[in-house]
């Protein structure tokens, strides 16, 4: 699905999961930038205990950003990679865990969408370049003014796909990254880091799920971990729903549509390259000192709570009278299934359904509607039970036909109110509109790209008369430079998109009109819509792969081989009969290896990544797989109305041809590029205060060959297996920087270590379930009978994290300023100081670690005084310069939703005490 139309109908159907991020910025003290200290309690008013970066999501804006100029080379890259994370890590603050997921080689059905994008990609790029020369050349031809042209080489960002030396490059700095900060950060002091790049195959996004999911199946997980997880791909908010976790946010950038980009030519704002006139830029400031200035503000980041989400879902799911025992679990399951159908990375959404028509909303009323006869939910655990599913499939395509002709209603009314509006707007212009600095501007936009201030207000005004008295022959409506010139486009010539009547793309289909299934499968199956058997074949694709999709969110991926083999979907209607259809994937496949599926996913543009044999299969007309590369290709607009929205028609790759072509190039490969092409796995990183950090060294000393398990009592439960790592990080070892303006890091005492999840039998079934000892957060949607219940009273809605949250805060600073002015007991002393205790006065506020929480279940103790909290944990847990500060592994402790944090909360489990160090058995 698309992901600006899923978060826009998200965020306003459901507003309350929003929430805008406090950050604190670095200070700046005599030229010199004091760094956010991370160590000390999140601004936000929540403590979260493991973060979670989806790093794809970070590689992209960072290397190729839209709205500002992109990084002169691959070191600048790292470095604003490097910036971006500790910006998060600084917002997030996670006391526990950082999780750091680089996308592997993924699933032969997500492959085909990457190769579409990247063939798209190569080819926007190509098509760029040129109308950006000949557009160059127009310009300069008639006397314009373009800054000098940079000589350097485009930067591919299809090297951002494992494999490459750009990623394996990557891998390295990250390590090199993670060491400085364990080394260096007082945030990352008691921190377990596991960095999961490139070689590891999977998404980043299910790389993390697939970890998190393993965590919950082990007996040592704290249900109540508050989980954070950073990415901007919709998908995530299923994901997150899917795992069943009580706690769990997204972390996200603001989207903000329409963000102004440069222009690829002059670099100024306000037109694209094939608008661009070639004029001088327009001094910034009075002598220019705003010139490289950047006119577009850092992106705001906020919170999706998906714990809010799952109230409103919770309300709109539940249905009375039910033949069965009502599951807000499995209800909520069931809704993220039906948001499958609305499009995701795996499979094109059904023709009548789109999400800005309401489509999911149609999909929930259909389902409460048949929910009653279908005997129970659609899901469980990651299975469908096709039966149900095609009850509600069936009652979509009854009503298909009338979404399809409201559809063509709608837009011929769209169409019409924009043709109307641009008349008006036409009839309503003023005769002259002044330009330069004297351009009108909206209310609150003088600070836009291309305003700014007269300097002389009146004299450029006489100067603009003078010029317009002394230019009769110029046109009322033209425009003017700030010099007082006539502009040279003068606003004579209309431009195309100006016209009332714009091209529309031709729609050979017309679902709108009667035989729109007949021309639907002729067009883009090139079938007749009366062979059944070919559409009986379309839609067991389609079942297998909703099927596919569905299991990949919960348990894993089932198939690495399987594949949506069609460009469309079928209609809802032809769901008829999929109860006996199987569901079934093949066992024990194996992914690609990372330059197999660069084979799979590059055109023959970017093949330079590739060794020069094998880029050679991509170019050579007598190459056996020469027809997987074309060097153009059509896209199928379906109906809208720019290219990047259509269908890109690529051949599908078969996987036995490309295997059978790859063998005789395997030879060909060097050391290095065998190592690139290699399967690899994660790394776990931790300080030397970490209490994992000695029985790691102890390990690299005894050179055990065989995996030993982690120690669930040193490393919050977390569970899994070591294996030496050949390029390990080791104590007392100089840390090499791979980026030349970084500083080795010469007194390193990080240690790294290989680890693997805890396993499991491929037939295990992941339980989607709430666990036990799980406690929901405190309810933040108005209760339904708060009329009744409330005594008149206000309702008072909860804006972040903390209902009981100051609106106005000062900081420590400030509250000693107001104690040494009004001294103690004086009668005066302001009502924002009125509800602190007489020993805080003259200190500010207590931190959110010491002030006295209640827990949010009913008749809670109050949160153990930190103190008591002390006496109960053992010394080893202790580093020293965090004794009257942290909790258990040296972070502060958040609103106390688990008994106190002392132990684990099931079952009232309490860890033994560590060994002391030499006592570890490795056997």
């Amino acid at each position: 699905m698309g992901v600006p139309a899923f978060f826009r109908w998200l965020s306003r159907k459901y507003p309350s999961i929003i929430v805008n991020c406090v950050e604190e910025k670095p200070k700046e003290c005599n030229g010199v930038k004091i760094p956010v200290d991370a160590s000390k309690p999140n601004p936000n008013d929540v403590e979260f205990d493991n973060l979670y970066l989806d790093m794809n999501g970070i590689i992209h804006p960072c290397t190729h950003p839209e709205d500002k100029p992109a990084p002169k080379n691959e070191d600048e890259m790292m470095v604003a990679i490097f910036e971006y994370i500790d910006r998060l890590f600084n917002i997030v603050r996670p006391r526990r865990l950082l999780y750091m997921a680089i996308d592997g080689v993924a699933p032969r059905a997500k492959m085909n969408q990457q190769r579409s994008r990247r063939f798209r990609a190569s080819k926007e790029g190509m098509e760029a370049a040129v109308e950006k020369q000949r557009v160059r050349e127009e310009i300069l031809a008639k006397g314009g003014f373009l800054p000098p042209e940079e000589i350097k080489e485009r930067f591919d960002s299809n090297c951002i796909t494992p494999g490459t030396e750009f990623m394996d490059n990557l891998a390295k700095c990250l390590r090199y990254y993670i060491a400085d900060r364990l080394n260096n950060d007082p945030g990352w002091k008691n921190l377990t880091v596991i960095l999961s790049d490139a070689s590891a195959p999977g998404e980043g996004e299910h790389k993390i799920m697939d970890y998190i999911r393993r965590q919950r199946a082990q007996p040592n997980h704290d249900p109540n971990t508050h989980h954070c997880l950073c990415g901007a791909d919709a998908d995530l908010i299923m994901l997150g729903l899917a795992t069943h976790e009580p706690n769990f946010t997204i972390i996200r950038e603001e989207f903000k549509p329409n963000k102004p980009k440069p222009c690829g030519l002059c670099n100024q704002f306000g037109h694209e390259v094939k608008d661009c006139e070639g004029l001088p830029r327009e001094k910034k400031g009075k002598h220019d000192e705003l010139a490289d200035s950047l006119p577009c503000a850092e992106g705001e980041f906020i919170f999706l709570r998906l714990n809010v989400l799952r109230e409103y879902l919770e309300r709109e799911l539940t249905m009375a009278s039910l033949p069965f025992t009502f599951d807000v679990e499995r209800s909520i399951d069931d809704w993220v299934f039906m948001c499958f159908f609305v499009g995701n990375d795996f499979l094109p959404h059904l023709p009548s359904l789109e999400i800005r028509e309401g489509a999911i909303d149609r999909l929930v009323n259909i389902y409460k509607n048949v929910v009653h006869k279908t005997g129970g939910y659609l899901t469980e655990s990651g299975y469908v039970n096709l039966q149900r599913v095609q009850m509600i499939m069936l009652a979509v395509g009854e009503v298909e036909d009338s979404i399809f002709k409201k559809r063509k209603d709608d837009e011929d009314s769209f169409r019409r109110r924009q043709k109307e509006k641009r008349k008006r707007m036409k009839r309503d212009q003023p005769a002259f509109t002044p330009g330069g600095i004297l351009t009108p501007h909206a209310l609150g936009s003088r600070n836009s790209p291309g305003s700014q201030v007269a300097s002389n207000p009146r004299q450029a005004a006489y100067e603009m008369r003078m010029q317009n008295n002394s230019s009769p022959s110029v046109s009322p409506n033209a425009s003017f430079t700030s010099d007082g010139s006539p502009s040279p486009i003068g606003g004579i010539k209309r431009k195309a998109e100006d016209s009332d009547s714009e091209p529309e793309p031709e729609d050979n289909v017309r679902l709108w009109e009667a035989g729109w299934k007949q021309r639907y499968y002729k067009n883009k199956f090139d079938v007749d819509a009366a062979d059944e058997k070919f559409r009986r074949k379309v839609v067991q694709s389609y079942v297998e792969g909703l099927c596919w999709v569905l299991r990949y969110y919960y348990q894993g991926c089932a198939s690495w081989k399987w594949y949506y083999p069609f460009h469309y979907a079928p209609f809802a209607s032809d769901f008829e009969g999929i109860a006996d259809m199987p569901s079934d994937f093949e066992k024990g496949t194996k992914p690609f290896k990372p330059l197999e599926q660069l084979m799979g996913v590059f055109p023959a543009a970017s093949g330079n990544f590739l060794p020069p044999s094998w880029r050679k299969l991509m170019s050579d007309p007598d190459s056996s797989i020469i027809d997987f590369y074309p060097e153009d290709f059509a896209i199928d607009l379906n109906g809208k109305k720019y290219a990047w929205q259509g269908v890109a028609l690529l051949p599908f790759v078969d996987e036995r041809r490309l295997r059978a072509a790859l063998e005789e190039v395997y030879p060909d490969l060097t050391p290095e590029e065998t190592r690139r092409n290699s399967l690899g796995g994660d790394v776990l990183f931790v300080g030397k205060h970490h209490p994992l950090h000695d029985f790691i060294v102890e390990l690299y000393q005894t050179g055990s060959t065989e995996p030993v398990g982690v120690p669930p009592e040193l490393c919050h439960g977390i569970q899994g297996k070591f294996s030496l790592d050949e390029e390990a990080i080791l104590p007392d070892q100089i840390v090499c920087s791979p980026v030349p303006m970084l500083r080795d890091l010469a007194q390193n005492t990080a240690i790294s270590v290989n680890f693997k999840d805890p396993q499991f039998a491929e037939d295990y079934i992941f339980k989607a379930v709430m666990l036990p000892g799980a406690r929901k957060p405190a309810p933040v949607l108005k209760p339904s009978d708060w009329e009744k219940s409330s005594n008149g009273r206000q309702w008072k809605p909860q804006l972040g994290f903390n209902r009981d949250r100051r609106p106005v805060h000062l900081d420590q600073a400030a509250f000693r300023t107001l104690g040494h002015v009004m001294p103690r007991g004086h009668a005066h002393i302001p009502k924002l100081m009125s509800n602190m205790r007489p020993q805080d006065s003259w200190r500010g506020p207590p931190p959110l670690f010491q002030q006295q929480r209640f827990d949010r279940g009913v008749g809670a103790e109050p949160l153990l005084p930190w103190n008591r909290m002390l006496q109960t944990q053992n010394a080893a847990f202790q580093p020293n310069q965090y004794q009257m500060l942290a909790g258990p592994g040296g972070y502060p402790p958040r609103r106390d939703d688990r008994g106190g944090r002392q132990g684990y909360p099931r079952e009232g489990r309490k860890y033994p005490l560590p060994p002391p160090s030499g006592r570890y058995s490795w056997n």
